[in-house]
């Protein structure tokens, strides 16, 4: 079930319409706090019914053990993360106060890369990162569903400035919107063609797997990209990608307990009939439904691959 909701196939419409009412969202336009405060100590943290979210949100490092995603990317853990340096030449990290710049190491070094050929090829002077993983992965807190394995990263729209950000201005900047208030295409003041230079960069990535963008993104590209076009076909519409772009590695090869998505369909994803669901009254203006949904279950650690006690339980790696 949880990779035909990642896939969001036509015959769920309504139900995901609805519930995207109601799903709380990490957006890339959501502030941080330059004052975050710990959260507070469990009063039973061997409830086995607690979510298992609680006890991610309180590892503060990662553990240490050798690198390696558990599960799939909706429900797993990540055993010895890394953190990408909240600056480098080609990037800064946004949000720093969610403590979610972490993943596992091939992760960082394709984040790194992209960096770079968002300046190469794309004239940018380089990216800004949203939400990557927790120290241990795991279920998050507030927003995604995915991030849980150390594979998935958020890419600002926004092009890094020329500058250093201030504290404040990566807590509390927005990126920018580039979707047209009607929702049908992208919004030309926003949008250029150095955009789809960016993307196509990270789909080129062999170890990319997909790349989500909102239906009005990947519209622009089907209309924009030149040259070799192949890599579209990793480009996927999702709800809630208005601002960024989101890259999901493959699990890598031999290793265990890792669970991929099936491929993507063949072809570039650019007929009619790929954004005939898209672009559909029901998602573009649902209607409410005549309840609210009961809340969306949250995973207990018993749900998790057995392995994800072990990675909670392990000690704290310690700082390079």
């Amino acid at each position: 079930m949880r990779r035909a909701i990642l896939a969001a196939p036509v015959r769920l419409a309504s139900v995901l319409a609805a519930m995207m009412l109601f799903v709380p969202a990490a957006m890339a336009q959501d502030k941080g706090t330059l004052d975050p405060k710990p959260l507070p100590p469990l009063a039973h943290p061997n409830d086995p019914g607690l979510a298992a979210r609680e006890l991610f949100a309180r590892k503060l490092r990662p553990a240490a053990l050798p690198p390696r995603p558990v599960g799939f990317y909706a429900k797993g853990c990540m055993a010895g993360g890394t953190s990408i340096p909240i600056n480098g030449p080609t990037w800064q990290v946004m949000r720093l106060s969610r403590n979610r710049a972490w993943a596992l190491p091939a992760t960082v070094r394709l984040i790194e890369r992209l960096a770079d050929k968002a300046r190469e090829q794309a004239g940018w002077n380089g990216i800004l990162i949203g939400d990557m993983s927790q120290p241990r992965g795991g279920p998050m807190l507030t927003g995604h569903a995915s991030h849980q394995v150390g594979l998935d990263a958020d890419i600002w729209l926004t092009p890094m400035p020329n500058r250093l950000l201030s504290r404040n201005e990566r807590e509390e900047m927005s990126a920018v919107m580039m979707v047209r208030s009607d929702r049908l295409d992208i919004e030309p003041s926003a949008w250029t063609p150095t955009h789809w230079k960016v993307i196509r960069a990270a789909a080129l990535e062999p170890e990319v797997d997909r790349i989500f963008v909102n239906a009005a993104i990947k519209k622009a590209l089907c209309r924009e990209a030149k040259g070799d076009r192949s890599w579209l076909h990793k480009v996927r519409p999702m709800y809630g990608h208005d601002y960024h772009f989101h890259i999901r590695l493959r699990c890598p090869a031999g290793i265990d307990g890792c669970e991929s998505q099936a491929e993507p369909p063949p072809g570039e994803g650019c007929g009619a009939s790929d954004f005939a669901y898209w672009f559909s009254d029901a998602v573009l203006h649902p209607k409410p439904p005549l309840k609210p949904p009961p809340p969306r279950h949250q995973l207990t650690l018993s749900e998790l691959p057995a392995e994800c006690r072990a990675v909670l339980n392990a000690p704290d790696r310690k700082p390079d």
